[in-house]
């Protein structure tokens, strides 16, 4: 028996298994609006058989993308294209979601095909860029512009009006990216925040940015729909964010209307040493599933079914999002349901190519 592929219910909706796209930035958007690209990135995987699609980390300011590139919600306007994207995935029997996001000091910067590094403004960038602190990602990086208290709190409210506009195109899942070394991340991590205010210093003013993004957001989206939240378990560095932390985080998260914490890690610093392997990061979810009593996410080099499924059957996880491996094949999902002699449903386009029950009951 596949655990796989059983339903997986979130508050009202139900995914039609366990498989998520997880977000992945394409760099390949003008101005914020998707476009073609998205629709055939993100709509091949829902025709793929993935039970949740999930946009690229989604901007809720101009000035928060990593990339000049990144998709953005942060103007009315987005939502006429994302509309379209929405209505094909579900159309396809995905669920479709965001995740918001605000990149802090990682901000203005190339595609990785491009080199990374910081746009300056006078080649598409912008300056300032913004963070809990005054203190650069790494000696290559552009120094940011320490958030008031008052910008703060506009960034809060960008994060919930995002959230509405995700809502306006239909999507029926948000995902709060709080990982990466992004600007949520970087209020956790004491690598990244030296404030010496009400959001910093202790654990609880270190995770008042994520606390109150979550309840806003939360206060604007719908009681039927669930809520995500990314975070980066640990940073992999010493005196940085920790899974014990995490831990407590998502206990907090859970009373604050979270309902699934995508368990991911690193990113924080360019100097952590992280112990690369199959499925390096599902031990995180595993340890926030059991001791917050929280569904969770396990991401991180999964690429086999049996191997996926038993992160679910195990009780290791929820739910699993896999990331490059859907990139080198968006229907995965169908083939992973076939070595697993599960017999689902192929797009009517699709279903002369399907194996028979046959061929599916000899693997």
């Amino acid at each position: 028996m596949s655990h796989l592929f059983e339903p997986l219910k979130l508050r009202d909706i139900t995914l039609r298994n366990r498989i998520a796209v997880s977000p992945m930035c394409e760099y390949s958007s003008h101005d914020g609006f998707a476009n073609q690209w998205h629709l055939v990135h993100l709509g091949s995987r829902a025709v793929g058989g993935a039970g949740l699609v999930l946009t690229e980390a989604i901007a809720v300011t101009a000035d928060g993308r990593i990339s000049p590139q990144d998709l953005g919600i942060w103007k009315d306007e987005h939502v006429e294209k994302l509309a379209e994207i929405v209505a094909f995935v579900k159309g396809n029997g995905a669920v479709a979601g965001t995740q918001l996001a605000h990149a802090g000091r990682k901000a203005s910067t190339a595609p990785p095909w491009l080199g990374g590094g910081t746009v300056l403004p006078e080649n598409g960038g912008w300056s300032p860029i913004y963070a809990p602190s005054a203190i650069a990602f790494s000696d290559e990086s552009i120094v940011p512009k320490a958030l008031s208290v008052d910008e703060i709190g506009g960034l809060v409210q960008a994060f919930a009006r995002a959230a509405e506009r995700s809502l306006a195109a239909g999507c029926e899942v948000v995902e709060l990216h709080g990982a990466h070394g992004y600007l949520i991340h970087e209020f956790l991590s004491p690598l990244s925040n030296t404030r010496d205010d009400a959001y910093g210093g202790s654990f609880e003013n270190r995770t008042r940015f994520a606390r109150e993004v979550a309840s806003a957001v939360r206060a604007v989206w719908p009681e039927r729909l669930p809520l995500f939240a990314r975070i980066s378990a640990t940073d992999w560095a010493e005196g940085g964010w920790d899974l014990e932390q995490s831990v407590e985080l998502a206990r907090i998260f859970k009373t604050l209307g979270v309902d699934l914490v995508d368990a991911s890690s690193g990113g924080a610093v360019p100097y952590a040493k992280i112990d690369v392997g199959p499925g390096f990061q599902v031990p995180f979810a595993e340890r926030i599933r059991r001791d917050a009593g929280i569904a969770t996410g396990a991401v991180g080099m999964i690429t086999e079914a049996h191997q996926a499924d038993a992160i679910v059957r195990e009780g290791k996880a929820d739910l699993v999002l896999l990331a490059r491996e859907l990139l080198r094949d968006p229907y995965w999902p169908l083939r992973a349901a076939g070595e697993l002699g599960v017999d689902v449903e192929w797009p009517a386009q699709y279903r002369r190519a399907k194996p028979s029950p046959r061929a599916l009951a000899a693997r």
